[in-house]
């Protein structure tokens, strides 16, 4: 070989390691309740960082879903076509209960178990995380209509990925999806136009175009249509009890700038039956239930992609040299890497705790339910928010490498806005924070007592927490100054869990940078004084 073709100085892969092998991951699944899963979670974490599963990633990402609207003599069939590894992804997923399986389980901290393990399978590849997500949101407000859920319920939570257009009832398992955004009403779903008419027995006809249903190949679907008595949120079916398709017609699929491996469509009712699920009129209140599970885990996935990101900066980082040495022992390579890692960790560590609040207003638990009605809302504005930039600064510490597919660090920069969109883009999720302190003011009060649990642990958090108990008193223009307000709320949330359970360099950078404020505005801008050291050791890279 010509010595011009010699290979030298080049990160070897970063391969066969073990995802779940995660300080705040695991620190979290015990102090929420689910130490019990971490065998299961550390199993699937190997799973998810080998060779085999990582290559299912990138090959349904570069070969997308395609649409089949008829068979080749013209009959309607509106099917999607997927990788076989979509199904793959899917059966791990399902098999290990990422989806509605905890719903079905009474072991204390199922819920949080599942937590985990969507956000260490979720780096294997996102985009088949999204019906997953949909199935498991599906229960709580499918629970609305007993007579549905009792029907429906157990197959959403079958540990078994049954594929293909078949009667419901006659599957292993489903997958469920939500279809409510239209043309003209985005995120205002009030003004959604598609009708629902009672048959008379019971069930209802839908008329009307939804402008972006992600996961359309679903077996069943939540939405959104206008009754006789207001917007009501309906169960429908692909496939009728009969066997005949449903008058559910795929259009097309969207052509989107990442989650490329997940089929989004534009889907026409033609008189499509349906089956109300909660009173008409009451839609928005009952798939909320919905969307308040699917927003956990946007903020988990968004968690789940900044570890991504992180491990893999620094594994870049450790075994590549430039002007005598290797990049993490370059000072100011050690501070972006540092920083990343904060803003990993305390995304991180917001979710298991998020993940155990979920769990125990399940259970009833009311002062958990009105914590997670604003911490939620809260969270999932900042954490989703910051995602992007994580992403496009943990791409550039592998430079022109990271600007390469092989890399897998466009993927993940092209996904890291979705989560930001879906469920509420910045401004709903900022507003939706507002009003549920004007409607549910017991929601304030649980946050306030959250965050002050950490009180006199450190001087910076403990002003920073003064301040926003000053914001939050002072209501003019506020919907103005939402996102202001919104930002420090989380920020005192992730500091004060940091403080309370986290590491203490961690907690420290953290408390110095975000809510001391001394740091600049891009990442990398830690102040001195940082044990940066200590903080990357926990990225699993050394240093």
């Amino acid at each position: 070989m010509p010595p011009t073709h010699e290979v030298t100085n080049q990160v070897p892969a970063l391969a066969e390691h073990d995802v779940a092998e995660d300080p705040a991951l695991l620190d979290g699944l015990r102090r929420e309740g689910a130490g019990w899963a971490e065998s299961e979670v550390r199993e699937l974490g190997v799973l998810a960082g080998g060779e085999r599963a990582q290559e299912w990633g990138r090959l349904v990402n570069e070969n997308p879903p395609v649409l089949r609207t008829h068979d080749r003599v013209g009959h309607r069939i509106d099917e999607v076509e997927f990788h076989p590894h979509w199904h793959d992804l899917m059966t791990v997923a399902v098999s290990h209960g990422l989806h509605a399986t905890p719903w079905s389980q009474d072991r204390p901290g199922a819920h949080v178990a599942r937590t985990a393990k969507f956000y260490v399978w979720s780096q294997v590849e996102a985009g088949h995380t999204c019906p997953i997500s949909m199935t498991y949101s599906a229960v709580p407000a499918l629970r609305h209509n007993p007579d549905l859920a009792a029907t429906f319920e157990p197959l959403l939570a079958a540990p078994e990925y049954d594929y293909g257009l078949r009667t419901p009832t006659g599957k292993r398992g489903l997958i469920a999806g939500m279809s409510m955004t239209e043309k003209q009403g985005g995120s205002d779903v009030r003004a959604n136009t598609t009708r629902a008419e009672p048959t008379g027995d019971g069930a209802y006809r839908l008329t009307g175009h939804k402008w972006f249903t992600s996961a359309p190949m679903s077996d069943v679907f939540l939405t959104l249509a206008q009754a006789p008595g207001g917007l009501t949120c309906l169960l429908v079916p692909r496939v009728l009890p009969d066997g005949t398709r449903n008058g559910l017609h795929l259009q097309r699929l969207k052509d989107k700038l990442g989650n490329r491996s997940n089929a989004s469509a534009e889907i026409e009712y033609d008189g499509a039956l349906g089956w109300a699920v909660g009173e008409e009129g009451r839609g928005v209140r009952t798939i909320i239930e919905m969307v308040n599970n699917t927003r956990l885990d946007c903020v988990t996935g968004t968690a789940a992609a900044m570890r991504y990101g992180t491990v893999r900066a620094a594994h870049h980082a450790r075994h590549r040299a430039a002007f005598g040495t290797t990049l993490i022992r370059q000072p100011a390579m050690a501070n972006v890497l540092a920083d990343l890692a904060v803003e990993a960790e305390a995304a991180t560590t917001v979710a298991l705790r998020l993940a155990g609040a979920s769990e125990r207003a399940n259970a009833g638990d009311a002062q958990e339910s009105a914590l997670r009605r604003l911490a939620l809302a809260v969270t999932k504005y900042w954490v989703c928010k910051r995602g992007p930039a994580h992403a496009a600064e943990a791409l550039e510490c592998l430079g022109g490498n990271g600007y390469v597919e092989e890399s897998g660090m466009p993927r993940l920069f092209r996904e890291s806005p979705l989560a930001s969109i879906w469920e509420g883009s910045g401004n709903v999720a900022a507003l939706d924070t507002l009003r549920a302190m004007a409607r549910e003011p017991e929601s304030v009060e649980a946050f306030l007592a959250e965050v002050d649990e950490a009180a006199g642990a450190d001087a910076r958090l403990d002003a920073a927490i003064t301040d926003v108990r000053r914001e939050l008193g002072d209501l003019d223009d506020v919907e103005y100054r939402a996102r202001r307000v919104v930002e420090r709320m989380a920020l005192v949330l992730q500091g004060s869990l940091l403080v309370r359970h986290g590491d203490k360099a961690v907690a420290d950078a953290f408390c110095a940078s975000r809510l001391d404020g001394d740091r600049g505005t891009a990442f990398g801008t830690l102040p001195r004084g940082v044990d940066t050291d200590a903080v990357l050791a926990r990225t699993g890279t050394g240093r």
